[in-house]
């Protein structure tokens, strides 16, 4: 019997936390959107990392983290590959 897959993740910067470290941010996430309506970026802030963001991925919600200016920059390059746009 296969083990039934978390209803929470995280990824950060695209690798995927283990289960037990994906619910402790989803709960410390929760905790701080709670104190502090809509505050995503003072969330990133605290934690030192440029942005996070909720995302429903595929059954998961996912919480997406981009340390870096270049990492959050990643998804949006593939989305237009995808596309068939270019960046310009």
């Amino acid at each position: 019997m296969s083990e039934a897959r978390s209803r929470l993740a995280v990824r950060v910067d695209g690798a995927a936390l283990p289960d037990e470290e994906a619910r402790a941010l989803w709960q410390e996430f929760s905790a701080h959107m709670d104190a502090n309506k809509g505050d995503m970026a003072g969330f990133a802030k605290k934690k030192g990392w440029h942005a996070v963001a909720p995302e429903y991925q595929s059954g998961q919600a996912v919480l997406v983290v981009a340390t870096t200016a270049a990492a959050a920059a990643k998804p949006a390059a593939k989305a237009a590959q995808a596309s068939g746009k270019r960046r310009r």
